[in-house]
């Protein structure tokens, strides 16, 4: 028999911290490894090898193929919502001309039954009267309105009664947005890049090391921040970009002229080293379920 306080103790109304601990309760830190970074020379869409890369002025490298299905995706759902927000438009329009029509209706109405005689007239100014005219609870308007509110109403504990709240549409923005830097992106702000390869007798196993800088032949890794020419597309490590090419405003390949901005820093993954920018720690906040002891897991909250 297990001792009263021991591991195995279950019999209380609340769980141990042993417990908690098992089941995963409270914030979870995990530091992400080397499978989890993202190489300098993948696509931010489909995160494999790039094919025809294409750049964004932020430095965010794309697939061709990819680039343009989600930038076409996002025209469609543009056209979508502008339609759906047209549509709601004209029915707010033709739901105020019917109402105009019937508040007309109704004062015509009211005003044909009180000169007939179908009620009383008030000639006594200690009565108490509206802004329009009409004589309290005795008058038609206030009749009227209730009993449409009486054919109207709706029970909310019947479900084919319930009462809808309207859905209103916003008017959509018309500008597509990259998918990685959330910034407007068109697609000639577009630009390819050329990475150079590495000679057969240089080139290693690993497919993230046959890319070289063409000046200085250092291989390239995420541990070497790029900078890329949005005139002609040629990547360069940052060292040799500060040295030469804001020197020289002049690409080291193709003598192609260039300005400082033209030069693109490109945006790459983590090294998995404490130094470097991006944040490697991924965190998860997960309390207990009610009544069935598993997890629910929710991203923690920033502090």
């Amino acid at each position: 028999m297990p001792q009263r306080h021991s591991k195995n103790n279950n019999d209380l109304a609340f769980f141990t911290y042993d417990e908690k601990k098992k089941l995963g309760y409270g914030t979870q830190r995990e530091r992400l490894g080397k499978d989890s970074i993202k190489p300098f020379d993948a696509c931010c869409l489909c995160l494999k090898h790039f094919i025809d890369p294409l750049c964004c002025p932020k430095g965010h490298v794309f697939c061709k193929e990819c680039i343009y299905e989600c930038l076409l995706s996002q025209k469609k759902d543009i056209h979508r919502k502008l339609s759906a927000h047209e549509t709601q438009q004209k029915q707010d329009k033709e739901e105020e001309r019917e109402k105009l029509m019937l508040q007309k209706a109704r004062e015509l109405d009211a005003f044909d039954q009180q000169n007939h005689g179908a009620l009383p007239q008030y000639s006594d100014r200690s009565h108490t009267r509206d802004k329009n005219g009409f004589h309290g609870a005795n008058s038609v308007k206030v009749t009227s309105f209730e009993e449409e509110a009486l054919r109207n109403m709706k029970a909310f504990w019947l479900p084919s009664a319930t009462p809808e709240a309207p859905v209103k549409v916003e008017a959509p923005s018309t500008s597509t947005i990259c998918p990685e830097g959330k910034e407007k992106l068109k697609l000639k702000m577009l630009f390819p890049i050329y990475l150079t390869e590495a000679e057969a007798d240089e080139k290693k196993t690993n497919s993230n090391d046959n890319f070289i800088c063409p000046s200085c032949k250092v291989t390239l890794t995420n541990t070497i921040s790029l900078v890329a020419i949005s005139t002609c597309g040629h990547v360069f490590c940052k060292k040799c970009s500060d040295r030469f090419l804001a020197v020289d405003k002049v690409c080291l390949v193709c003598n192609k002229g260039c300005k400082e901005k033209n030069l693109v820093c490109l945006e790459k993954g983590g090294t998995g080293f404490s130094g470097h920018d991006d944040k490697l720690q991924a965190t998860d906040f997960k309390h207990l379920g009610s009544g069935s002891g598993l997890g629910l897991v929710r991203p923690a909250v920033k502090t």
